[in-house]
């Protein structure tokens, strides 16, 4: 399938990302509980804003406001039955802001998940979740998105799921999942297993990768665990600005421009060939990370205590593919025929 997204990353080799969407909001006054899709519609030029600052960072790739534009996040603000509307305006403003770019810029139309656990374990029907993730993901096409995005998923039931919605709106997508529990998703999947998942796709990725999670060594680690499966499929890379903190009574994090400069060119060097970054990541460590990027030649991938010197310490022993690491709890109940 040949796509803006895979044109421009043939193109250029690696492809800079965004910054965090929420860390930004909230320095722009968004509160603690609000919807920020919903600002879409109230707060436009502040979105406008916020998707200019990636691109004026030097990002070749930036996400829409739309991680929580689905039906069963959006009951939680009564605004249920606005998913489609607000995923589509959330693309219409980001397609004017990277036609205006005067260089190739990609919309990615960000896809987060349902906030609901899936069958058997949970209540959330894969008829339902499918039926959520189209509605997204159709108006993400419908406001312009080259490319949906799929971040921060744990289950995966639902990443198949996405996977399904994502074909039913015609729209070619990526998909990360969150690796924050000792290496694991927090419904047990390993490296090794999102790989084996995305290999078995009817509807596979354009590209693959973690989101989130923990620090950015414990990121760089899941990517050296992708990359040794000896997949072909690019990998995506988009950690966390250092470790959350709390500080007069906000949540800080302590990664510098300078080290997640660092991280970008190790990402690269792991087998990422999309890097960006995730909460905490501000415009300024974009612009440090487009900079080391683009004045370092790729090395070899690092070896763990290089990026421990480098970036700090993992938060667990275990990566989660050695069996040492916790595993998804067992399943309860009978699958539906």
């Amino acid at each position: 399938m040949t796509t803006t997204f895979t044109d421009l990353l043939a193109e250029k080799g690696t492809l800079l990302a965004d910054g965090a969407t929420g860390t930004n909001l909230f320095n722009m006054g968004l509160m603690s509980g609000d919807a920020p899709e919903l600002w879409n519609t109230d707060e436009p030029k502040k979105i406008i804003a916020l998707y200019q600052s990636a691109v004026d960072a030097g990002s070749d790739l930036f996400l829409t406001n739309s991680f929580g534009a689905n039906a069963s996040r959006l009951k939680l603000h009564d605004a249920a039955k606005r998913a489609h509307e607000l995923s589509r305006v959330a693309a219409e403003l980001a397609r004017d802001v990277a036609d205006k770019a005067g260089r190739p810029v990609i919309v990615a139309g960000s896809v987060g998940p349902t906030g609901e656990i899936m069958e058997p374990v949970g209540t959330l029907s894969h008829a339902l979740a499918v039926e959520m993730f189209h509605e997204t993901a159709d108006g993400l096409k419908a406001g312009g998105a080259d490319v949906g995005w799929l971040e921060t998923i744990s289950a995966p039931e639902e990443y198949t799921a996405a996977s399904e919605g994502f074909a039913l709106a015609g729209l070619p997508w990526c998909g990360t999942m969150s690796f924050d529990t000792a290496g694991r998703t927090m419904m047990g999947l390993t490296s090794e297993g999102l790989v084996d998942l995305v290999e078995k796709l009817e509807n596979p990725p354009l590209a693959y990768g973690a989101n989130c999670g923990t620090g950015a060594s414990d990121l760089l680690r899941t990517i050296l665990g992708f990359a040794g499966k000896g997949s072909t499929r690019p990998i995506i890379a988009k950690g966390n600005a250092g470790i959350p903190k709390y500080v007069d009574g906000h949540i800080h994090y302590d990664g510098t421009p300078e080290l997640m400069g660092q991280y970008a060119v190790m990402a690269r060097n792991c087998g990422a060939s999309i890097i960006g970054g995730c909460c905490g990541t501000m415009p300024e460590h974009l612009r440090v990370m487009r900079e080391a990027l683009d004045t370092t030649p790729k090395g070899s991938a690092p070896e763990l205590a290089e990026i421990v010197a480098a970036l700090g310490d993992f938060s667990s022993a275990s990566d989660g593919t050695d069996d040492a690491g916790p595993k998804r709890a067992p399943r309860r109940g009978r699958r539906r025929g």
